[in-house]
């Protein structure tokens, strides 16, 4: 059984207003979300500039590439990276298959540059 309900605005579907999925493409009609460029890393902020590496997809870019965990990420490309934000931001703007310079500090204190090639992990 329906309803039908007269507002201001005319005759209001109360299924379409309280089911807003209802006035929506249907499912089959979706576009997919385009694929997530990935590192392959877990990170966290670092208490100071950089984005800390605290897990590592084997295998996977970042671990090809020669980070471990401990290390920090303090250039991605020509993007200064402060905070794991910075390092999501810029990874999601690169492009899969392309190499990336990246600036590391090692746990130990010392400094790296290795190259690093974003992917598409499904």
């Amino acid at each position: 059984m329906g309803a039908t309900v007269i507002g201001e605005d005319g005759v209001i579907d109360p299924a379409k207003r309280h089911l807003p999925w209802l006035s929506g493409p249907s499912p089959s009609a979706a576009v997919p979300a385009p694929a997530a460029v990935t590192l392959g890393v877990q990170v966290m902020d670092a208490g100071r500039p950089g984005a800390r590496v605290v897990g590592i997809q084997v295998p996977g870019p970042g671990h090809a590439a020669g980070l471990v965990r401990g290390d920090v990420l303090l250039v991605f490309g020509t993007t200064r990276i402060d905070t794991a934000a910075d390092l999501a931001r810029a990874v999601a703007r690169a492009r899969p298959g392309s190499e990336v310079r990246l600036t590391v500090r090692h746990r130990g204190g010392g400094y790296q540059q290795l190259t690093v090639v974003p992917a598409v992990i499904t």
